[in-house]
């Protein structure tokens, strides 16, 4: 329920990764003039479904339009109107429609690139990474840009598991490994893997047919500062220069290899060079002080970031955030939070209070921190519900918890219908303990908003898991699920409710579909253990073993391990 601020790395500003049909271009005149004519072949009733579907295209009803070309070019076979409809779905939020047309014109034109592009993008934009990566090698397959460099940047990004790709990967190039993308991908993937010196080897392979190839030595750098080799870093980014001219990524790359080897006057001579050369880039300049502040060079940081701030008619929220960290660490906790009360509302608002309060907490005046929070909520009352969740977090941290039960009932009582906070009440009292308190605010936010699928999944997982009550549970549950079938949250407590009534069978696809879609160590739980009663314990304890690498927090898994330890995969049984 927290906003949080994306910070912008310096691949997301100077590489693109993964980009394509999925990105949504911003608003056009008309979105489809690109689009082929339809000439010929119209019955009464399509034409007028095609003349209804032109009409909403023109007044911006996109959803409305694609579905009409969509009917029509399933009727007639026609990759004109399937490729419109795609168009035209791009501009709606619903990507089953976008999938369903995406794949209609693909069917038509499959040797086009464009629809299987949107398609490996949507599949990404579900988490549905094996999916997003058969579509990309489809393309490479058939010539086209794959991006799976980019695809693998992406992966490692998010840090999901990344040995499934890995061997698919590598069943690819068994048949083609003179293809530079899939092998620079796939030793990216290895070496986030931990299998350096299979990256390496692979790397030095297509070196030999290969040896200027700009994508080689990227890797070469990046799998080196990843792996602390900073000298053998510094020398593949100067070899990429010597092959791909200024190419800014090896600049980069140069410069933090510089960094780490203490050589900052060369960064720094390497980096105003970037500068000067994309003077008006914001982005730049951001990400260049994100790259100093992470290898622990805050001077130039400061420096980049007031030149930024005093350029701009309107700052970046991030420049602020960043300068009141730097401010924040350096111990001028005024000029900290001076800074982040400068962070206007939208992105990085509540994150800069939120570093604001705690600063002031942690330094022994937990009272200014409540009065800060007390006077953004006069400034801003559009946040009053996030502010009051951030002052109560504050004093549930410092165990002072009947402030913050004293708090939100204030609130409450004097927001009786503001939901956000009826819901941020209704959770603190489910971790004192006072389900029934819970359950009076989830009722009432139920009430007014019947179709509320946060409120119902919360409601129906917490008797499902807390309480015999269980077929109320799941009809709570089923209810959310049919408002939002694609949420992770509601597909695990679907699972799992079933699981609670007994039906492990009917359980298991939804918590399988649930952890692919969110892969958290809550789900892995639940996964785990159904899969255990079903008697399929190598794959239960496989992913055991997975989870206890992957979350360095664990609490679902780890007290499901003390209910039943033979999951634990390091104990050997006698007894199966």
């Amino acid at each position: 329920m927290r906003a949080r601020l994306l910070v912008t790395v310096l691949a997301a500003a100077l590489v693109a990764g993964c980009q394509g049909l999925a990105d949504r271009p911003p608003p056009l005149t008309d979105p489809l003039a690109s689009a082929p004519a339809v000439q010929k072949g119209l019955d009464a009733q399509s034409l007028a479904t095609l003349l209804t579907a032109e009409i909403a295209g023109q007044r911006g009803d996109f959803e409305r339009a694609a579905r009409g070309y969509l009917e029509t070019a399933e009727r007639y076979e026609s990759p004109a109107l399937a490729e419109r409809a795609t168009l035209a779905a791009r501009y709606t939020d619903d990507p089953q429609l976008q999938a369903r047309a995406a794949e209609h014109w693909r069917r038509l034109a499959p040797q086009a690139e464009a629809p299987a592009r949107l398609l490996a993008n949507l599949a990404l934009e579900r988490g549905d990474w094996q999916a997003s990566l058969e579509q990309r090698l489809a393309l490479a397959e058939r010539g086209g840009q794959g991006d799976l460099t980019g695809f693998a940047e992406a992966a490692i990004k998010k840090r999901i598991d990344v040995a499934p790709l890995i061997e698919r990967l590598r069943r690819y190039l068994q048949a083609r490994d003179g293809q530079p993308d899939a092998a620079l991908a796939t030793a990216l993937l290895e070496a986030a893997n931990g299998e350096t010196a299979r990256a390496d080897a692979r790397l030095d392979r297509l070196a030999e047919s290969y040896p200027t190839l700009a994508g080689l030595w990227l890797a070469r750098a990046r799998i080196a500062l990843q792996e602390g080799r900073n000298t053998d870093a510094r020398d593949a980014a100067l070899r990429g220069l010597e092959n791909a001219g200024d190419d800014s990524r090896f600049i980069l790359l140069l410069a933090r290899a510089q960094l780490r080897l203490d050589q900052v006057e060369s960064a720094e001579a390497r980096i105003n060079t970037l500068l000067a050369k994309n003077s008006d880039s914001v982005e730049l300049r951001l990400a260049l002080a994100q790259l100093y502040l992470e290898e622990a060079h805050p001077a130039p940081a400061r420096r980049l970031l007031l030149a930024l701030v005093d350029s701009q008619p309107t700052p970046p929220p991030l420049a602020f955030i960043m300068l009141g960290s730097i401010a924040e660490q350096a111990g001028e906790i005024d000029n900290a939070l001076l800074y982040y009360r400068q962070v206007p509302t939208g992105d990085g608002f509540i994150e800069a209070r939120q570093r604001a309060a705690s600063m002031l907490a942690d330094t022994g005046r937990l009272a200014d921190a409540r009065t800060f929070l007390r006077s953004e909520r006069l400034r801003h009352p559009t946040a009053y519900a996030e502010l009051i969740g951030l002052e109560v977090d504050l004093l549930q941290a410092r165990d002072r918890i009947d402030a913050a039960r004293q708090l939100l009932d204030q609130a409450v009582t004097r927001y009786p219908d503001d939901t956000p906070l009826r819901f941020t009440r209704s959770m603190f009292r489910y971790r004192q303990g006072n389900l029934a308190g819970m359950e009076r605010d989830l009722r009432q936010i139920i009430e007014r908003e019947p179709r509320n699928a946060m409120a119902l999944n919360a409601l129906g997982y917490t008797l499902a898991d807390e309480t015999s009550r269980l077929d109320e549970a799941r009809k709570l549950i089923e209810r959310a699920y049919r408002l939002q079938p694609e949420s992770p949250a509601i597909i695990d407590s679907l699972g799992w409710v079933y699981h609670k009534l007994g039906d492990d069978q009917q359980a298991l696809p939804y918590l399988r579909e649930a952890y692919r879609l969110q892969p958290d160590q809550e789900i892995a739980a639940h996964l785990a253990e159904v899969l255990w009663r079903l008697e399929r314990r190598d794959e239960a304890r496989a992913l055991i073993e997975e989870a206890l690498e992957r979350y360095a927090e664990r609490p679902r898994v780890d007290a499901l391990l003390e209910r039943i330890p033979e999951l634990d995969p390091t104990t050997i049984t006698n007894t199966e």
